[in-house]
């Protein structure tokens, strides 16, 4: 049986709209369009660097796209593929997740 970890509300993540988390499994971080909400490592893949540019802002100014701040890579948000930057075709390190009554669990 799988193990679930309360994350957050899903009310806790603007949409759309992105937080960062530090908790057992590390330094993560969710976004959330529209009821979908996805959760990687907080990890440029180039780098190995935190992507925010300030708290809970990992999203580009039109808030599609997740930006890393160092070198303005950008990944898609529903598969963390990047596809502009020093790092295309490369993706962020997905942190498995399910969303149970308004609440996100990590797996």
């Amino acid at each position: 049986m799988t193990t679930l970890h309360r994350l957050c509300s899903v009310e806790d993540i603007e949409n759309p709209g992105s937080k960062g988390f530090r908790n057992e499994k590390g330094h993560l971080f969710a976004v959330r369009r529209d009821n979908d909400i996805y959760v990687y490592e907080n990890s440029c893949p180039h780098l190995g660097i935190n992507l925010e540019w300030h708290e809970d802002q990992f999203l580009d100014m039109e808030k599609r796209m997740i930006q890393c701040a160092t070198h303005g890579a950008l990944f898609l948000m529903d598969t963390g593929e990047c596809i502009a930057g020093p790092c295309p075709g490369d993706k962020l390190t997905v942190i498995p997740s399910e969303i149970k009554e308004g609440v996100v669990y990590l797996l």
